[in-house]
C-alpha cells in the first residue's frame, strides 16, 4: 500500500502537470483568437466588404470567421482537456491518501509529506467545486494548476518521509478533529491564495498597467468576480481555522497541562488567525480599498506557509512533527 501510494502521488503530479500545459493552451490560443479576429476585419474592410462589385465578399467573410472559429474550438477542446485531467489528479490524489493511510492504519496526517499532501488535494477539490459552480472561472485553474504542481512535487521529492507510528502525543481522538479542521482550513486558504494574487494582478492591468507580471492577467476573469471569490473562500475558511486554533488548545490542556504555551506553531497559528481576522475586517469597512484588503489575504498564508515549512525546519518545539531529519 504503501508503495502504491508513492506511485499514485507520481501520476497525480503528471496529471496536475498536463491540466497545467492544457490550460496554458487555452491561455495561449485565446489571445490568438483575438488576433485572428482583428485582422480578417481590417482585410474586410480594405476590401470594400458589403458594397456593390465587391469580387466574392461571401468567400471573403467565411475566411475570417472560419479561422476564428477553429481557434475558439481548439482553446475550449484545451480549456476541457485540463478540466479532465485535473479531476484525475484529484482522484489519484485522494487514492495516494487513502493507500498512505491503510498502510499507516491511521489516518494520513502524522508529518508534513503527509499534511501537504492533505492540504492540497483539499485545494483541488475545492477547486473542482468552484469550477462547476462557475465555469466561467476556468481560466484561473492555469494558476491553480501551477501551484498543486509546486507543492506535490515539493512534498514528494522534498519532503517525504517513510511510514512511521504516530508519536505518543498524537495518539489522541483529538487528532482526527484538530488537524482534520486545521488541514482543511490550510486547504482552502491556499485556495483562495490563487485568486487573491490573480486579483491584484488583474486589478492593475484593467487599470492600464502594462509591465509584467500585470500582463499575465490579460485573459484572467474580471478582477471583480477574482476578488469576490478570494473573499468567499476566506469567509468559509476563517470559521473552521477558528475552530481548529480552540480545538488545538482544548488538546493542549489534557495533553500537557496548560492550553497555551506559545510554542512557535501556536505563535504562528495566532499570527494568521489576526491577520486573516484582519483581512475580512478590512474587506467589510468600506473606507479600506479591496486591494489592500487582498494584500492582507496574501499576508496571511506566508503565515501559514511559515507556520508549515519554517516552523518545521527551523524551530524546535512541542509541535515539531514534520518528520524531516
Amino acid at each position: 500500500m504503501s508503495a502504491l501510494s508513492d506511485q499514485l502521488v507520481s501520476l497525480a503530479i503528471l496529471a496536475y502537470l498536463i491540466a497545467m500545459i492544457s490550460h496554458a493552451v487555452e491561455y495561449a490560443l485565446g489571445n490568438a483568437r483575438a488576433r485572428v479576429t482583428a485582422a480578417p476585419a481590417r482585410e474586410l474592410v480594405g476590401a470594400g466588404v458589403g458594397a456593390v462589385g465587391g469580387g466574392t465578399p461571401g468567400v471573403r467573410a467565411a475566411t475570417g470567421p472560419s479561422a476564428a472559429d477553429r481557434t475558439a474550438r481548439r482553446a475550449r477542446l484545451g480549456g476541457l482537456i485540463a478540466v479532465a485531467a485535473t479531476v484525475l489528479g484529484a482522484l489519484l490524489h485522494l487514492g495516494a491518501l487513502v493507500t498512505r493511510g491503510l498502510a499507516a492504519d491511521r489516518m494520513p496526517w502524522g508529518n508534513m509529506y503527509e499534511f501537504v499532501l492533505t492540504g492540497t488535494w483539499i485545494g483541488a477539490a475545492g477547486w473542482l467545486v468552484v469550477l462547476w459552480q462557475r465555469p466561467q472561472l476556468r481560466r484561473l485553474g492555469l494558476f491553480l494548476s501551477l501551484v498543486m504542481v509546486l507543492l506535490v512535487a515539493t512534498a514528494e521529492l522534498v519532503l517525504y518521509t517513510p511510514i512511521v507510528p504516530l508519536v505518543p502525543a498524537l495518539n489522541s481522538y483529538w487528532f482526527v478533529i484538530h488537524v482534520s479542521t486545521i488541514v482543511f482550513a490550510s486547504g482552502i486558504f491556499l485556495l483562495g491564495a490563487v485568486p487573491a494574487v490573480a486579483f491584484l494582478m488583474r486589478s492593475g492591468y484593467e487599470r492600464g498597467r502594462r509591465s509584467f507580471p500585470y500582463t499575465l492577467a490579460k485573459r484572467l476573469p474580471a478582477a471583480a468576480a477574482l476578488e469576490r471569490l478570494t473573499f468567499v473562500l476566506h469567509a468559509f475558511a476563517f470559521p473552521v481555522f477558528t475552530f481548529a486554533v480552540i480545538a488545538g488548545a482544548i488538546w493542549a490542556e489534557a495533553a500537557w497541562g496548560r492550553p497555551w504555551g506559545w510554542d512557535p506553531k501556536e505563535t504562528w497559528s495566532f499570527i494568521s488567525w489576526v491577520i486573516y481576522a484582519g483581512y475580512l475586517h478590512a474587506r467589510a469597512t468600506p473606507s479600506v480599498r479591496r486591494n489592500v484588503a487582498t494584500w492582507l489575504a496574501i499576508a496571511g498564508f506566508l503565515t501559514m506557509l511559515m507556520n508549515l515549512f519554517g516552523v518545521n525546519i527551523f524551530f524546535e518545539g512541542l509541535h515539531s512533527y514534520g518528520g524531516l531529519d
